[in-house]
């Protein structure tokens, strides 16, 4: 059957102590709709809680809380166990104190997730270079989240998706982790070993499919788009200052985004991601697009990627050729055409001058 987290969001004077009594209320008509309540979350800070259903669709879901209490969630979505508990920690109550009549549960299901992504450079490590890279790489980042009590969602050889409770240990294990990347391997040329590193704040359950959706999107983005080493939202910033009073993020070495850029990012990737595979993009097309001037545009873009609007849309193409290749989703010259490249030599050109590889050869070692 499947399983399903909603959101509530409840009003200041709604204690843990409710929420409790409301989960209790839900036990007790469960089984009329074929349900089963498996724990939830509560967070009296940010007023949210997020229960966690075993339901045969959603619409049980609202008829249980509507005989039960009458609250009905504002989202419910559809989420995987396994995933859950990567992010969270559990899938079920936490054991009940002994003295405690009620199981109130003032857990808070707010988290920073962390992307991870190492460049490209370690696709083109060839055997045992790769087998010693990747492994002094992963030995220091578990290292790092053991220590800092970082929950890893998702790894592969090059990225990592992490979750954690404290926005401090988020931002202090990403220091850790990129200086230790710096010197795990020092004869690779450092303008192709690089390491990328966003956080982001989020809530499991919004307006978008999927636990975490919202947060490991944005942060993915600015691991992907953005031209520094480690970025964080402004949302970040002063989560971590107001938990460290005597300390600051330094501005040198930790990137912020601001809330104005991003929203630009967000709409920038929503633009490319409708015209990427389109031979005629043009700056007037973004500019109309985003609502800016191309001067602004020039001048936003080369800010945050570091990249004029040509060579970044150039290069959003060659990492979208590179996923398909990743597919196996035609031949080289298939691939060329279809990320908007009108000829196939140019597009080799293009991959080789990015990737230092010919994207033939590239294709033989995915």
């Amino acid at each position: 059957m499947p399983i399903y987290m909603d959101r509530h969001d409840i009003p200041d004077e709604i204690k843990p102590e409710h929420v409790a009594k409301m989960h209790q209320e839900d036990l007790k008509v469960q089984h009329l709709y074929g349900c089963k309540g498996m724990t939830y979350w509560c967070d009296s800070e940010r007023h949210t809680a997020f229960c966690l259903i075993e339901a045969p669709n959603k619409e049980a879901i609202q008829k249980m809380h509507n005989h039960a209490h009458g609250e009905f969630p504002h989202q419910i979505i559809e989420v995987d166990a396994h995933l859950v508990e990567s992010f969270l920690g559990r899938i079920e109550d936490p054991e009940k104190a002994e003295d405690q009549e009620l199981n109130i549960i003032d857990d808070p299901a707010f988290r920073v997730i962390m992307v991870i992504e190492a460049s490209n450079f370690l696709n083109r490590l060839e055997g045992k270079q790769l087998s010693i890279f990747t492994q002094k790489f992963h030995q220091s980042a578990s290292k790092a989240f053991e220590k800092y009590e970082g929950n890893i969602v998702r790894e592969n050889d090059k990225s990592y998706l992490v979750s954690f409770n404290s926005v401090s240990n988020a931002v202090i294990c990403a220091l850790k982790i990129q200086s230790k990347f710096k010197y795990s391997y020092p004869k690779i040329d450092s303008e192709h070993k690089r390491l990328k590193i966003g956080l982001c704040p989020g809530l499991p359950v919004t307006d978008k499919e999927g636990i975490f959706s919202e947060a490991v999107y944005l942060a993915t983005q600015m691991c992907e788009l953005m031209k520094d080493e480690i970025i964080v939202t402004a949302s970040i910033k002063a989560l971590y200052e107001n938990e460290n009073r005597n300390a600051i993020i330094d501005n040198e070495v930790i990137r912020i985004l601001t809330p104005r850029e991003e929203k630009f990012l967000l709409r920038l990737v929503e633009f490319c991601e409708s015209t990427w595979n389109s031979s005629d993009f043009n700056l007037t097309q973004m500019s109309k697009s985003l609502g800016n001037s191309t001067s602004q545009i020039y001048r936003k873009l080369k800010k945050l990627t570091g990249k004029a609007p040509s060579v970044f849309m150039r290069e959003y193409r060659l990492h979208k050729a590179l996923e398909l290749i990743h597919q196996q989703k035609g031949n080289i010259a298939e691939i060329a055409f279809e990320t908007g490249f009108n000829s196939a030599g140019y597009f080799t050109k293009c991959f080789h001058d990015k990737y230092g590889i010919l994207p033939s050869k590239y294709a033989r070692l995915v």
